[in-house]
């Protein structure tokens, strides 16, 4: 990673801040997944766009992203 700094007004860094606990994020999460959504895609890679974005609720998904992404197999 690389750290950046950035100037918000008092109104913008309170409103991130309760939408990132809402969401249960940090506030840099919060800010990398908004930036996700305004940068171009690489055209190689579309999946991209979706990445760090799957809200399961659980904190494990990720040993088991296959279930998370297609569904589990009954």
């Amino acid at each position: 990673m690389i750290r950046t700094q950035i100037s918000l007004t008092e109104e913008e860094y309170a409103a991130a801040k309760r939408e990132a606990t809402r969401l249960g994020v940090s506030l840099a999460e919060l800010l990398r997944r908004s930036l996700r959504t305004v940068l171009p895609v690489d055209d190689t890679k579309p999946w991209m766009r979706y990445a760090g974005m799957v809200e399961t609720g659980d904190p494990a998904s990720s040993r088991h992203i296959d279930d998370v992404i297609y569904g589990r197999k009954d």
